[in-house]
């Protein structure tokens, strides 16, 4: 991928989605197989309210966004699609009240179907696992 491409993706990413704008998603780093976030924390996005941590339904939200992200990545074409078949989160431990890093991977990309798996850390420790299946349409 060369720069002009990782860039007009990063503005993909971090302002033309509105939702992630609303997020203040920011990338830090995005290759052909993998990208990796930042989200700031924000009280919006508690789910907690006792004890100032993050809802787990928006952590959800923003791992299955990962997994569109790298399918987008991957496409050859802008009439290529992608929808989620499943995702699964495993959640570790409670995040809190602070950023979170965000992972993706791509796993496999067959001839219609796309996995990913995710990770979602504070402080280098795991808070939530994820992975993908996503539905990937190229344009024939």
């Amino acid at each position: 991928m060369n720069n002009s491409d990782k860039q007009r993706l990063i503005k993909l990413a971090e302002e033309d989605i509105p939702i992630h704008k609303y997020w203040g998603l920011k990338v830090l780093s995005l290759e052909k197989n993998m990208i990796c976030v930042k989200m700031p924390f924000r009280k919006e996005f508690v789910g907690d309210i006792r004890r100032n941590r993050w809802h787990g339904g928006i952590i959800a939200a923003v791992m299955d966004s990962l997994g569109g992200a790298i399918g987008v990545i991957n496409f050859q074409s802008p009439e290529d699609k992608l929808s989620t078949i499943d995702l699964r989160i495993d959640y570790l431990r409670y995040a809190e009240g602070k950023d979170i890093i965000f992972e993706g991977e791509l796993v496999r990309l067959g001839n219609r179907i796309m996995v990913t798996k995710m990770k979602a850390q504070q402080e280098n420790t795991i808070v939530a696992e994820g992975k993908g299946v996503y539905n990937f349409i190229r344009k024939e």
